[in-house]
């Protein structure tokens, strides 16, 4: 026999779960960029490109990483398809994290840093 008030705890959560949405990673372009980047809510973008092996090794990592703040936005730049803004921030390596917040660069990391690194740069803004 199940218990009525057990079910309607299981049920509550699984609609709970149901209803949580995963967070988007932002994929931004030279159209998109400035107005993803305004508001009173960090903002890690990743500056990446295609061809380059340490931005493919933080891509999955930068995907969990934004599964776990739900108080800071994640997006991605590809460097070849926006070079204006990359020339416009500083970003002459990459991979490059750079945190907006409200328009403005706050914070940067540059290389594959890893788990820990991009967790460390998140958790000061969330």
């Amino acid at each position: 026999m199940v218990d009525e008030e057990l079910e309607k705890i299981m049920k509550k959560k699984l609609e709970e779960m149901k209803s949580r949405k995963e967070q988007e990673i932002l994929e931004l372009t030279d159209s998109n960029f400035d107005k993803a980047i305004v508001g009173d809510t960090p903002v890690i973008v990743d500056f990446w490109a295609t061809w380059c092996g340490p931005c493919q090794f933080m891509l999955p990592i930068f995907e969990r990483i934004a599964k776990k703040y739900k108080t800071v936005r994640f997006a991605r730049l590809n460097v070849d398809d926006a070079p204006g803004i990359s020339q416009r921030y500083g970003v002459y390596s990459i991979p490059t994290f750079i945190v907006f917040n409200n328009g403005e660069p706050i914070d940067k990391a540059m290389g594959a840093i890893g788990e820990p690194g991009l967790h460390m740069l998140a958790q000061k803004y969330a």
